[in-house]
């Protein structure tokens, strides 16, 4: 864990600048500020404190229940500045969005997943409606997959063989946009059992180390 001796303070007016990032997905969720005793909270508790000009000390989700659990602490090479990467429980921003930087912060394979999540959502909401009232509502393409295991496992099938003629042809063109269907193919395989990119992000960071 970080070091307090080794930050310099002295430059911020005895506060440090703190980027938060999310340790699976790498999106920077937000930046503070921390002194002493915010890192000193952070360290013994194993989850972020911050010091707000204006909230004093401050336990990120200590009323909404986002917290942030830390990962690591990495100082920079001025020391005045810590990357914390961290397991967010919740959005960082208070605007209810994940990050403090807008939807256009996270990662496109984040966003797609995250719309996947959405639509299973809204499935579940609609299995608690009459049957009458549904059949006035059309499925989403992604909620038709969800619905029907053999449609999503045969399209899986389409577009891996689909993929495999075009790199055979050498065809970049079609090989990527083969991949990108059939990343959105699986990911919606993946939900439906119960997974999601996150879990995929985690075994792979596993297998990286």
């Amino acid at each position: 864990m970080l070091d307090l001796e080794t930050l310099d303070f002295t430059k911020g007016n005895g506060l440090v600048t703190i980027v938060t990032q999310d340790e699976v997905t790498g999106s920077v969720l937000m930046v503070a500020h921390a002194d002493r005793e915010a890192l000193e909270r952070t360290i013994a508790t194993g989850e972020m404190h911050y010091r707000s000009r204006s909230r004093g000390l401050w336990h990120k989700g200590a009323t909404s229940g986002a917290v942030q659990r830390v990962v690591s602490l990495t100082a920079d090479c001025d020391a005045d500045a810590v990357l914390a990467r961290v397991r967010p429980a919740g959005p960082a921003c208070h605007t209810g969005n994940a990050t403090c930087f807008g939807a256009g912060a996270s990662d496109v394979l984040g966003a797609v997943d995250a719309t996947i999540a959405a639509r299973a959502a809204e499935d579940s909401v609609l299995a608690k409606v009459p049957a009458a009232e549904v059949e006035s509502v059309a499925p989403s393409y992604t909620q038709r997959l969800l619905r029907d295991r053999n449609l999503r496992l045969k399209k899986i099938g389409e577009e891996g063989s689909e993929l495999v003629a075009a790199c055979a042809d050498g065809d970049t063109a079609r090989a990527t946009e083969e991949v990108a269907d059939l990343i959105y193919h699986t990911l919606v395989a993946l939900r439906a059992v119960g997974g999601s990119l996150d879990d995929v992000r985690r075994v792979l960071d596993t297998r990286r180390s």
